[in-house]
């Protein structure tokens, strides 16, 4: 579809059509200004060629997959979606910006910047990962950034569900990002093909180009095929990225998908250590709350649910009854009340009042003191890590320690003094050490959604400079 004419901008209601943002291979976005309220949104509308009654279902599917998803401050926000008065299928869509996929083409990207993005964009994959979603379609085209110059994720799932009516070439674009077993067919997409897309992503920001890509020769899509199916990483090429990125991205684009990170998380652990060896504050991961944290609830459902407080629904009290007779004669005589009831029940609303509130901060202290305990013993039943060992490397510290007997699903928890947690599998944790500065971690082994009792405290001091 290359060099098509843009598509005729539907009328939608309560939105005024401005000008054309952009076109692909399946949609065009339009920036549409919205009446109420008053702002300007990027509209993506299908193409009518590429629109069936299936490809609408669908649509419709990847639309409220996409809705749910937004509320991550590392997925584009949808506000809307519907199907135009001509049957063309749209979204509503936060204005951003696509300056990103033709930067990195055009500038050397800093090696911070592209971890932070690393990290953001990998933090929305994990969520959408721990919902049951694939993106299938991860590529720096696909990153766009806020007014605020934050990045977020586009395109969950729209790309592969329309990918059959359009055309190959259209297809191709995403080849230098795809893995080798979904170039190849054996798989529609695993969270490690996503692992393999999202370090070829990191990969093109810092070279300029995708990992595959020659400056030199030929990238037909069957070239580009070929030299990812034999998975050779050449050097990124840049003297200011440490070895230990190389070595990351390395292993996340390993041909075998068993050799990666087997997570998106892991791969932005990964990248977060990276952050810490360079000396800067490491980019929070914001992904779902854990498995482990929802567990500590007895009731899932308290976490939405607000419940009025308990009442007795049967007869008055004496003094309600004695305060309606008196109304009643007040009444009858317009005239108020005697104060002496008033007075009487103001006293004793005090007294409870103040009785139920101290009542109220001994339970509250009880319960804070038992979770409290309950969290620091941990569960008895589950391994304990012992001998932490650590080891000073330069601006970081790197703490092992034996497995204790993880099974398959289990991970670690290691959490620093200021309370930092990270979550991983792996039993090496790498830190950044400032000079003259104590740090001190204690790890506990995390098995559906329950907590292990805490490894000793193991805490190194850096040298002063």
């Amino acid at each position: 579809m290359a060099g098509r004419r843009p598509s005729e901008p539907p009328i939608l209601p309560g939105f005024s059509h401005v000008r054309l943002l952009g076109s692909g291979g399946f949609a065009d976005v339009f920036l549409y200004e919205q009446n109420m309220p008053r702002r300007q949104v990027a509209v993506k509308v299908l193409l009518a060629d590429v629109v069936t009654e299936h490809v609408r279902q669908m649509f419709q599917v990847e639309a409220n997959l996409m809705a749910q998803l937004s509320s991550h401050p590392g997925i584009l926000t949808v506000y809307q979606a519907s199907i135009s008065a001509d049957g063309r299928p749209y979204l509503v869509m936060e204005l951003c910006s696509a300056q990103l996929s033709a930067r990195y083409r055009t500038e050397r990207i800093p090696v911070t910047d592209v971890l932070r993005i690393g990290v953001q964009i990998g933090s929305a994959i994990e969520t959408a990962h721990r919902s049951g979603v694939l993106h299938r379609d991860v590529k720096p085209s696909n990153i766009l950034m806020t007014a605020y110059g934050h990045p977020v994720l586009s395109d969950f799932g729209i790309a592969s569900t329309l990918s059959a009516a359009t055309s190959a070439d259209t297809i191709g674009m995403s080849i230098p990002w795809s893995a080798p077993e979904v170039l190849l067919d054996d798989t529609a997409g695993t969270v490690q093909s996503e692992v393999w897309s999202l370090a070829a992503t990191v990969y093109t920001l810092l070279a300029g180009r995708s990992p595959f890509e020659v400056t030199d020769g030929s990238n037909s899509a069957d070239d580009l095929i070929a030299r990812i199916s034999r998975a050779r990483v050449p050097a990124l090429g840049r003297d200011d990225v440490p070895a230990s990125l190389e070595a990351v991205l390395t292993r996340a684009l390993s041909r075998d998908p068993a050799k990666r990170q087997q997570s998106v998380l892991e791969l932005v652990r990964d990248l977060q250590r990276v952050e810490a060896e360079l000396g800067v504050v490491a980019t929070q991961a914001d992904v779902a709350m854990d498995d482990w944290a929802l567990a500590t609830m007895a009731d899932p459902a308290d976490r939405t649910i607000v419940r009025a407080a308990p009442h007795k629904a049967v007869g008055a009290s004496p003094d309600r009854r004695r305060r309606r007779r008196a109304l009643v004669e007040a009444a009858d005589t317009g005239s108020e009340p005697t104060s002496t009831v008033n007075r009487a029940t103001q006293r004793r609303t005090r007294v409870m009042a103040a009785i139920l509130v101290l009542v109220s901060l001994v339970i509250i202290a009880l319960g804070a003191t038992a979770t409290f305990v309950a969290i620091q013993g941990g569960d008895r039943e589950l391994p304990r890590v012992s001998n932490i060992e650590a080891v000073l490397d330069g601006p970081t510290v790197v703490f092992t320690w034996a497995d204790p007997g993880l099974s398959e699903s289990d991970s670690y928890q290691v959490r620093l003094a200021d309370g930092t947690e990270a979550f991983q599998r792996s039993n090496e944790f790498v830190v950044a050490a400032p000079p003259g500065e104590r740090v001190c971690v204690t790890v506990r082994v995390v098995r559906e959604g329950r907590l292990g009792a805490a490894s000793g405290e193991r805490c190194v001091e850096a040298p002063g400079e």
